[in-house]
């Protein structure tokens, strides 16, 4: 049952986004495995669009923060305030306290503004005032941003960009689909119902946790993220490319989404194809590029290519 509904909602959403099936499907994985999700794109490839179908789709609290160079951190969290009848302080929540988060733009605001969502991302809680309070047990960070060199933009800190399971860097659509687009504009539409609840992504999860990834293919994870600390091992001139590698985080992340698309394709194991196809959106959030990688003009795209082309299948 749970599946049939996420192909229900994913068909939905494939009626609303045109030209970005994997997008989409990375939407889901995240969905599926409770992980964060980051989008980046030049701005109108339809990413808050996106999220925003999402939300529609799922019966869950929804809220979108636009991330602005004056956003606060208590804007996010929730702040005391002093409740003069009462003659003391409440806490009133902030966004974070519902299920599914956009965070729009997420670089446009700085530093301190991005940190505030790392304790939540990290150990779904919130700390403020002294106190903690738990957030709700489908909590879901869906993030924007575009390219670093676009002006006003932050890079996000290497702590909080490992919590995110995936990167997805989205493209243009064909002149086709971008056709599809225009005349989808054009015609008169309405907001479909809700889809799924939020006990249905709860069983979800439980089953995604049921998919089957043979210790030959765990291997073949652990060696493909290893293979990113070593890349000397590759190629000698490649040693300095890169300042670290991607975590241990980095194979939990790469099994837990593989685990989630062969669910998605209607499998109960994983297979090869699901690792290298999800390995990039995976990893390229998790490598810090060396000087001399940046000097050559080296992309983490390309070096991951490296990798997958250089790690043996099992």
């Amino acid at each position: 049952m749970s599946h049939a509904k996420l192909m229900q909602l994913r068909a939905q959403l494939s009626d609303r986004i045109i030209g970005q099936e994997a997008m989409l499907d990375r939407l889901l994985i995240g969905l599926l495995t409770g992980g964060h999700v980051l989008l980046e794109s030049l701005p109108g490839l339809a990413k808050t669009t996106a999220v925003t179908a999402l939300a529609r789709g799922v019966n869950a609290e929804f809220k979108r923060v636009q991330f602005t160079p004056d956003l606060l951190p208590g804007d996010l969290t929730g702040s005391e305030i002093y409740d003069a009848q009462q003659g003391s302080f409440r806490f009133v929540e902030g966004p974070l306290f519902k299920q599914m988060i956009l965070a729009d733009e997420i670089n446009r605001a700085p530093p301190k503004v991005q940190s505030a969502l790392l304790e939540a991302m990290a150990e779904r809680q919130i700390t403020v005032g002294g106190q903690t309070r738990a957030l709700p047990e489908v909590f879901f960070v869906l993030a924007t941003q575009n390219p670093l060199e676009q002006n006003g933009t932050y890079p996000l800190p290497e702590a909080q960009l490992d919590r995110f399971l995936l990167h997805v860097v989205l493209d243009y659509p064909s002149e086709d689909q971008e056709l599809a687009i225009l005349q989808l504009d054009r015609a008169a539409s309405t907001s479909p119902p809700a889809v799924i609840g939020t006990e249905d992504i709860l069983a979800a999860r439980a089953e995604v946790k049921t998919v089957h990834i043979d210790e030959a293919l765990q291997r073949y994870i652990v060696q493909l993220v290893g293979a990113t600390r070593a890349l000397d091992r590759i190629r000698p001139e490649y040693g300095d490319y890169l300042r670290a590698g991607a975590s241990p985080r980095a194979s939990l992340a790469l099994a837990q989404a593989a685990s989630a698309y062969a669910f998605l394709q209607g499998r109960a194991h994983v297979i090869p194809s699901d690792i290298q196809q999800l390995a990039p959106d995976v990893l390229r959030h998790r490598l810090v590029l060396g000087f001399a990688a940046q000097s050559a003009g080296v992309t983490a795209n390309e070096i991951i290519q490296w990798v997958l082309a250089a790690v043996a299948l099992p």
